[in-house]
């Protein structure tokens, strides 16, 4: 049990009024968070590679995933003229390219070239996947949601759903059938300007749901 002096001994701010700290510890508290590696291509067939730190699954079945894009990114815009995207796995091995992806560049840059990275075909849709990741979805858009403050104001942020229409799972990650997470070493966000995390087996344990 804590000591009731403990529940007096926080920091406590209101966003709209500042946080008082050295960094915005918004990012750092929700996390660390999956990264959403996104491919997409517009009605003309000019690919785009661009990862994004607010990111997750929100539903079994069917499968849907999202991303918010702050502010109208060309993903946004691939993604609204063609109706699907692909979400590629970022990994340790891939992070420096991954990292390389997010450069502003204009909407004729095509961030595979830019980030040394092979696109592939893929089967459900006409976006590519990245060749070198172990984990790729095909995805159709499903909604995007602008979102908004509890005043009812527009914000400049929207969130992308799509349903997985396609999965692609390296064979080497299937043990005994079963996908194994540290294997892919996927790379998480954390909260600082630079932080990101790995995944490893030392990190692995069991908790059981209660019945």
């Amino acid at each position: 049990m804590a000591d009731e002096t403990d529940f007096h001994d926080f920091h406590f701010y209101e966003p709209a009024k500042g946080h008082g700290l050295p960094h915005d510890p918004f990012n750092a508290m929700v996390g660390p968070r999956p990264i959403g590696w996104i491919s997409s291509q517009d009605s003309e067939g000019r690919r785009n590679l661009a990862p994004y730190s607010f990111f997750n699954g929100f539903n079994y079945t069917p499968p849907i995933i999202g991303f918010a894009s702050i502010g109208a990114k060309d993903s946004l815009h691939n993604i609204r003229q063609t109706g699907e995207f692909g979400w590629n796995l970022a990994t340790r091995p891939l992070a420096e390219r991954m990292n390389a992806s997010c450069a502003a560049v204009p909407p004729e840059v095509d961030e595979f070239e830019l980030a040394g990275l092979t696109p592939v075909a893929s089967r459900c849709i006409a976006a590519p996947r990245v060749a070198e990741s172990p984990v790729s979805f095909e995805c159709k858009l499903t909604q995007i949601v602008q979102l908004q403050r509890a005043d009812g104001q527009a914000v400049e942020t929207w969130l992308v759903l799509g349903e997985v229409v396609g999965v692609h799972i390296a064979r080497h990650l299937l043990k005994n059938g079963i996908y194994d997470t540290a294997a892919a070493e996927p790379i998480l966000r954390a909260g600082g300007p630079a932080d990101y995390f790995s995944v490893t087996h030392d990190n692995l344990f069991k908790m059981f749901r209660p019945r």
